[in-house]
């Protein structure tokens, strides 16, 4: 399908710019081996990614994407993996190929680019920098830049407020039902990678409106080939 030609741009972190699988993987199951627990292994916390470091570990502890844990040795364990986790933000997590090409190519046609993500600043300028595309953005939301994070639109919308852009000129590339519903509620296009976190459950079933194997396949979707004014 043909979609308009965005004035902005926002992608996701976890699972659309970055694979972050193998470093969670490892700190979980350092987390769970200090607390005398059984490892549970990189493609097990793949499937158990994408909704932030708390609900990874009760996932963790309980080995049920649904799980809850006993409170006690979430509260053990949470402050343990943090500390693992802020020291190994980019130690094996790497850009998803044509990400650098990607945005070099949405940048070049005047698109404005920000990242809107549910992981907390304390991690994302760290391993955004440390990947070196920290530069690359405009705005960076957080997981706690605002009161409310995806699913709810408002760090769409304040990225959208912060470049002057309406929402029908706006558009969200994420890997997850979440990074859908938000752009819906926030009046966004949304296209949706096909390699990341979403639990297992392929994500045409969130009905975007495209899904792409790369990032480089984005400006091919544009109806317009004109470069976007600001």
């Amino acid at each position: 399908m043909n979609l308009k030609t965005p004035k902005m741009v926002l992608i996701d972190l976890v699972g659309t710019l970055v694979d972050s699988a193998p470093d969670l993987a490892i700190c979980v199951d350092e987390t769970l081996k200090q607390l005398g627990l059984p490892p549970q292994g990189l493609e097990r916390v793949r499937d158990w990614v994408g909704n932030g470091v708390e609900k990874l570990m009760r996932r963790a502890l309980t080995g049920d994407i649904n799980g809850e844990p006993d409170a006690e040795v979430l509260k053990r364990a949470m402050p343990v993996f943090l500390e693992l986790y802020e020291k190994n933000l980019a130690q094996r997590s790497q850009l998803f190929p044509g990400i650098r090409e990607g945005m070099a190519g949405l940048k070049a046609q005047g698109i404005m680019l920000g990242c809107v993500t549910n992981k907390i600043a304390r991690f994302t300028e760290p391993l955004l920098k440390q990947l070196g595309v920290r530069g690359e953005f405009g705005i960076v939301v957080s997981g706690d830049t605002l009161p409310q994070k995806k699913p709810h639109p408002a760090p769409l919308l304040h990225a959208a407020q912060f470049f002057g852009v309406t929402p029908g000129d706006s558009l969200m590339v994420g890997d997850s039902v979440h990074d859908v519903e938000a752009a819906r509620a926030a009046g966004f296009q949304v296209v949706c990678v096909s390699y990341g976190y979403n639990h297992g459950t392929d994500i045409r079933a969130a009905q975007p409106d495209a899904v792409i194997d790369s990032l480089l396949e984005l400006p091919a979707l544009f109806s317009s080939s004109q470069t976007a004014v600001a």
